[in-house]
């Protein structure tokens, strides 16, 4: 840890404990981590076709149920995704806090079955998925909710004639990600959405042919400060934390969702749960 991280992290613990008690511990704990932001983003490209203008995708991610997240919230969280009358879902890993403590699958798999995209809902490994045993747990529920799983891999959206690519890798931390077998046969002329858990693989991902990556994992910092911005965030959550990053002179964006859940400690603060929303537009 660098003096600069130290003394950052050393300042905010201090604020931490005067803006945590009292009221402001109320607040992180019960009503700040209910208070769901909807981010709308448009993405624009001259790669994107014109059948896919308006092409609607709402990203979920980081729910951690089983940890201060409950079937009945996500069963709300459900409600709220169909309303926005998605084109496509994608989750973005982390499920379940405990996979091999979690005794409420059924239940949750019909919840999941809920959600509705006209072509299609798609997912991808988080640490916690494959961590507590849970890979095989997690890719069950999963499927029988109709979710396409994208582990190293790609699939074509059609709409028309034209076409886009949905990709995703395995988890960085826990999974054996390969983004050569992710992208393999692959146009370089298809616009390409890589999702990837994990936000700081983005300096690798930029080196292929993807246009736009959708990742979680940070929580967004979780706890965030007026000046200081966060405390922490997770291994491969470091370099990008929150939001939208313009890269490669602009030809590659990536967005980190804040999640949705709470995980190691059951606080937000400055940094509610979001959904994304992102509606695609043809740039001529």
């Amino acid at each position: 840890m660098n003096r600069r991280t130290f003394l950052k992290r050393g300042l905010g613990s201090i604020l931490a404990v005067l803006g945590l008690s009292g009221g402001g511990y109320f607040y992180a704990r019960d009503l700040e981590p209910n208070m769901l932001k909807i981010q709308e983003e448009t993405i624009q490209s001259n790669a994107i076709p014109l059948q896919f203008k308006d092409f609607k995708i709402v990203q979920f991610s980081d729910t951690h149920i089983g940890f201060h997240y409950s079937i009945e919230q996500l069963d709300k969280l459900i409600d709220k995704i169909n309303s926005l009358h998605p084109d496509m879902i994608v989750f973005t890993g982390d499920l379940i806090d405990k996979p091999n403590k979690f005794n409420q699958y059924s239940q949750l798999q019909k919840k999941l079955e809920k959600l509705h995209g006209k072509y299609g809902k798609f997912w991808i490994y988080g640490n916690h998925d494959h961590g507590g045993y849970g890979t095989e747990l997690i890719r069950e529920v999963m499927e029988l909710s109709g979710f396409t799983l994208l582990q190293n891999s790609h699939t074509l959206i059609e709409k028309g004639l034209d076409r886009i690519v949905i990709s995703g890798i395995d988890d960085v931390m826990l999974g054996k990600p390969d983004i050569d077998a992710t992208l393999r046969n692959v146009s370089s002329d298809l616009f390409t959405i890589l999702l990837a858990h994990e936000p700081d693989f983005a300096d690798k991902a930029m080196e292929y042919p993807v246009n736009l990556q959708l990742s979680g994992h940070s929580h967004g910092g979780q706890v965030r400060f007026p000046f200081i911005g966060h405390l922490y965030t997770p291994a491969y959550a470091e370099k990008y934390v929150q939001g939208k990053y313009q890269l490669k002179q602009d030809s590659f964006a990536l967005y980190v969702n804040s999640g949705i859940g709470t995980t190691r400690l059951p606080y937000r603060f400055l940094c509610r749960p979001e959904l994304h929303v992102y509606t695609l537009s043809h740039r001529g």
